[in-house]
């Protein structure tokens, strides 16, 4: 039989292979750098862009954080104007009541008897005076809360004054102002 060597063929076809086999894999090596390269571009650009978004964000929250500041300053500065116009609204609708007191005051007054101090304490009014009898300072009273202004007079203190006559008295007495209780109940 005759024979063939196919041993230099078979090693040439060994190294076109290995030559072949080689250069695939630096082909898929280059390849897989390649791709591995343009994700951590592309990542990166999504970072970058990500991060540009956060800034973005972070901006306008300070913005808004600074404007939200300014609201809470006017908030209160408005309350506190509105307070100021409601006391001064209370003030402004008071105002006619001591004039209705005092006139109440003068016109519950009997005869035989005057004051002699008068001092008011928010709602209450105390007054001091001297009446010619203990009947006098009675009839006070009962006028007193007669009266559609003043209420719940108290008598708190009675003392013989001779210097003003025989059955003289200096009284202390507490009336209520019943306008001014009713207009803090309204508001």
């Amino acid at each position: 039989m005759a024979q063939i060597n196919l041993l230099p063929w078979r090693e040439e076809r060994r190294q076109v292979l290995k030559k072949e086999f080689l250069t695939s894999v630096a082909l898929v090596l280059a390849l897989s750098v390649g791709l591995i390269l343009l994700a951590d571009r592309v990542t990166n650009s999504q970072i970058d862009a990500q991060n540009a978004r956060n800034q973005y964000l972070i901006e306008n929250i300070k913005a808004l954080d600074k404007q939200v500041v300014e609201i809470r300053d006017l908030q209160k500065r408005r309350d506190q104007l509105l307070a100021r116009m409601r006391i001064i609204q209370r003030l402004q609708g008071n105002r006619p009541i001591i004039v209705r007191v005092l006139d109440q005051l003068v016109r519950t007054v009997p005869d035989g008897l005057f004051y002699t101090d008068l001092v008011t304490v928010g709602s209450s009014i105390t007054l001091t005076g001297v009446a010619e009898s203990n009947s006098r300072v009675s009839s006070l009273m009962r006028q007193l809360d007669a009266s559609d202004w003043l209420a719940n007079a108290n008598l708190d203190k009675v003392t013989a004054a001779p210097e003003f006559g025989d059955q003289a008295n200096v009284f202390v007495l507490t009336v209520h102002v019943s306008a001014i209780e009713d207009a803090s109940e309204e508001g």
